[in-house]
């Protein structure tokens, strides 16, 4: 049966090499975001169907719910991103009540409003998968916080949903190129900090994370759930 895939943040990316991945696979993907313009061209390349909104106003969820699928087989909660990246360091505390919550809104609300939203069209043994970050175990200042915090959430989601055989789980990326996430702001200095971290000594791909999402979306991994499946190349826990 052909499953109905919905990526949040599919424009771009991690997003839209995920949605790459299940349409070549033969599903009937969704993608949403916040670009129309990027959207849509996104979604003529991938054959798929865009809904603009954004993931983390409740209200633009709610408006967006009647043209998103009626059945869910696989929600990948991708939308998010550092948004420090795109303010100036400050350490007035107005500041960073600003700081902070953008973060939280940009990485958690945008997973928790659409899955609540989504909740009754889950399909039974459905996969509900969120792109978390090695952030949550390094650090990142709020960035760091949220990508925790989403993984709290994670394992509340899984067990609320377990009765029904729906998985919850979180991929949690490190570097990775060919994405927007720095917003131009990764140093030659910084990039080769990060690859010499990793065990295999490599950047990595929107399509590491792809093939990671594609697994845990599969028939095979039924009985994996509230877990963090870390795509980094060894990065985390490399001493």
């Amino acid at each position: 049966m052909t499953r109905e895939v919905l990526v949040t943040g599919g424009g771009t990316g991690i997003g839209y090499a995920i949605a790459a991945a299940f349409a070549a696979e033969g599903d009937k993907v969704t993608i949403t975001g916040r670009r129309e313009s990027v959207l849509t061209e996104a979604a003529a390349l991938l054959g798929a169907r865009p809904v603009v909104f954004d993931a983390g106003d409740s209200s633009a969820v709610e408006a967006a719910l009647p043209e998103l699928p009626d059945r869910v087989d696989v929600l990948v909660n991708n939308a998010g991103g550092n948004t420090d990246f795109l303010r100036d360091d400050n350490t007035d505390l107005a500041t960073l009540d600003t700081a902070w919550t953008a973060n939280f809104r940009a990485n958690v609300f945008t997973a928790a409003l659409v899955t609540a939203g989504l909740r009754d069209r889950f399909a039974d043994r459905g996969r509900i998968i969120t792109i978390g970050s090695i952030a949550a175990h390094t650090g990142a200042g709020s960035y760091g916080w949220a990508k925790a915090a989403l993984e709290a959430w994670n394992a509340d989601i899984a067990r609320v949903l377990g009765p029904r055989a729906i998985t919850a789980n979180v991929v949690a990326p490190g570097l990775i190129v060919d994405t927007e996430f720095f917003h131009g702001k990764l140093t030659d200095e910084r990039r080769d900090r990060l690859v010499a971290n990793t065990m295999n000594k490599r950047e990595g791909r929107p399509e590491d994370v792809a093939q990671a999402v594609l697994f845990l979306a599969s028939r095979g991994a039924g009985h994996i759930t509230g877990q963090v499946l870390h795509v980094n190349g060894g990065a985390f826990g490399a001493g």
